[in-house]
């Protein structure tokens, strides 16, 4: 275990993340931790324990030690992880994890998450930052229809694979409710809230709408646990009505979970004009997709949180389901949107219709949006968790 004098000059941080050029679950989110950690005064290096891709090496950045550590859906993942904490000698790790950033396959994506504790168990303090909660997604599926013999296995599975993540000195979650249900449903009390945290400090972007058509802006990975097809819906529907100056992009590529979701959704609204599929969009291509747009549209109740602090970073308004985990995350943050009933495409498409029509509530909300953005800034969510692993660091990890 590192000494107190260590802590004191400085940490030595792992983060385990997926991280560009990957394109899998949570890089940019990676990118811009690993970012703010490596500029923090009292961090002395960060050790970036990445997974390792087909696009090839992380780009150099200073500060940062990239270490090719992992790779989804290997059944030697933790053993490689713990391998690695240990030849770099760090002094505490951060994991940036979904409940399925190490592989869909129950196997390898639950042991997979066994890393925490086995990097625990060197006497190396662990923090995991987890995205999401399956129990908060399934509850709100089993209100519509009774779970299948499959749904209730994925959940279990799910739930399993949150025990082996509070075997970690913190589990810090992203979202209020998720906090209260894993400290009420596993009795967890090394739980703790850490924000999500907009990307970049930035001023005040143009309000005005963008010049030429009126384009709706959706952006995630599709498929699984997100689908456009009652956004294509809604958008039919504003043709119908004669918004022949609204243009729809759907950005991202497809879940890994789904492949040729995107391209079975093209062919079958081959007739639509002005849809517009991007596939995957590159990290210096992303503020210019998000000026360019007049609104940007959640079509699923669940993910989102980065779309949705992107979006008010850029000032844009916002259309929103009434409820989901996505609504309780920009309800607690100070986001605003028009709302729609999940899954009502004619709702949708009034929602739509209302922002776009109104510029004054469009400014209004991309003003709002944008100071949500500013003030939970990724920066000072950084801090957060450097506080909590110089304090481990310093006591030696949790007995």
């Amino acid at each position: 275990m590192a000494p107190a004098s260590a802590v004191r000059r400085g940490l030595h941080v792992g983060v385990v993340t997926a991280y560009p050029p990957s394109r899998a679950r949570l890089t940019e989110y990676g990118r811009h931790l690993v970012h703010h950690l490596a500029r923090h005064e009292q961090v002395a290096e960060v050790v970036l324990l990445h997974d390792v891709t087909p696009w090839g090496a992380p780009a150099p950045s200073p500060g940062v030690t990239p270490v090719a550590a992992w790779r989804p859906e290997d059944l030697r993942t933790p053993w490689r992880i713990r391998r690695a904490t240990r030849e770099h000698r760090l002094d505490a790790v951060l994991f940036n994890v979904q409940l399925a950033s190490f592989g869909d396959h129950v196997v390898p994506g639950t042991l997979g998450l066994l890393s925490p504790w086995l990097v625990r168990r060197t006497g190396v303090p662990v923090v995991v930052l987890l995205h999401d909660l399956a129990d908060e997604v399934d509850e709100r599926a089993a209100d519509l229809a009774r779970p299948s013999l499959r749904a209730r296995a994925a959940r279990a599975v799910a739930r399993l694979r949150l025990r082996a993540l509070l075997r970690a000195d913190l589990l810090a979650l992203t979202i209020p409710r998720h906090v209260d249900l894993v400290r009420d449903g596993y009795g967890a009390g090394d739980v703790a809230l850490a924000p999500h945290g907009g990307f970049e400090l930035v001023p005040l972007p143009d309000l005005a709408r963008p010049p030429g058509p009126r384009r709706v802006l959706a952006f995630g990975r599709w498929g699984a646990a997100t689908t456009a097809d009652v956004l294509v819906d809604a958008y039919r529907e504003l043709l119908r009505r004669g918004r022949d100056d609204v243009e729809l992009v759907l950005a991202g590529a497809d879940s890994p979970d789904a492949p040729g979701y995107l391209a079975e959704l093209a062919a079958r609204h081959a007739d639509l004009p002005g849809l517009e599929l991007t596939g995957f969009v590159a990290d210096e291509d992303v503020p210019a997709l998000f000026r360019s747009a007049a609104v940007v549209a959640f079509p699923s109740a669940t993910g989102g949180a980065g779309v949705l602090h992107l979006a008010g970073e850029h000032g844009r308004a916002l259309v929103l389901p009434r409820s989901g985990e996505l609504v309780d995350l920009a309800e607690d943050e100070g986001f605003a949107g028009e709302r729609f009933d999940p899954g009502d495409a004619a709702g949708l498409a009034d929602a739509l219709e209302h922002v776009l029509d109104d510029d004054e509530l469009r400014t209004r909300l991309g003003r709002q949006n944008f100071t949500a953005a500013a003030g939970a800034a990724l920066a000072d969510v950084v801090h957060w968790h450097v506080l909590h692993l110089r304090r481990l660091a310093a006591e030696g990890g949790r007995s």
